[in-house]
């Protein structure tokens, strides 16, 4: 489990492999104080597993499911990388519950300049969308966001100073894409109250709506 608040923005070294399957060495430094063979560390939202490492760099093998379903199969050497060890029992939570398993992508459509913040929009496909709402969270890229807006294509964010300052979104540009996670207690919902998911019915629960009306939840 991750919080989304980036530790560090480390650099791409190297990609070996190809677009299906690949192993990333990540420059680092934060991040690998304490590291271990086979912990988990988030790397631009997507949580990870440790294979090899060194006092500056660390390993991780990207399989192809991962490849196909978020934006590592764009990255390049020389790239910066959000970049958070996973959470410990007894840590500060200041982000939201953020899993490390990516929904999918959403690509910038723009960015501007608000004042001491800059408004970044993204669009998403109506199967993310439905699971974001107005000030709900949102992670993206591994940071934790607030939603400011959304509509049927798309939703915003706006950043303060420090986040562009200290995490690869500042790297992002129009027709960027960005790997996106929704809030996963509305997954969770949504599953126990029987509604369809990418598609496909899924069986009632013994939860419902109208069950939660009878007892004071809605």
């Amino acid at each position: 489990m991750f919080t989304g608040l980036v530790e560090e923005v480390g650099v791409l070294e190297s990609i070996q492999g190809n677009e299906q399957a690949s192993r990333l060495v990540i420059r680092a430094q934060q991040v690998l104080e304490g590291v271990k063979l086979g912990d988990s560390i988030s790397v631009n939202g997507i949580c990870l597993t440790v294979t090899s490492y060194t006092n500056r760099q660390f390993s991780v093998d990207v399989m192809p499911e991962t490849m196909n379903k978020t934006s590592l199969r764009q990255l390049r050497s020389g790239q910066r990388l959000n970049l958070e060890r996973a959470m410990r029992l007894g840590d500060r939570f200041g982000g939201h519950i953020v899993s490390g398993h990516v929904d999918g992508t959403g690509m910038v459509a723009s960015r501007e300049v608000n004042a001491n913040a800059v408004v970044f929009r993204m669009e998403a496909t109506p199967q993310l969308l439905k699971y974001v709402i107005v000030r709900g969270s949102i992670c993206i890229d591994g940071i934790s966001l607030t939603v400011v807006d959304v509509n049927d294509i798309g939703f915003t964010v706006s950043i303060i100073p420090h986040t562009l300052a200290n995490t690869s979104l500042a790297d992002r540009r129009p027709g960027d894409l960005v790997n996106l996670e929704t809030d996963v207690i509305g997954k969770y919902v949504e599953r126990l109250l029987g509604y369809q998911k990418h598609g496909d019915p899924e069986k009632s629960g013994g939860l419902s709506l109208a069950f939660l009306q009878e007892n004071g939840f809605a």
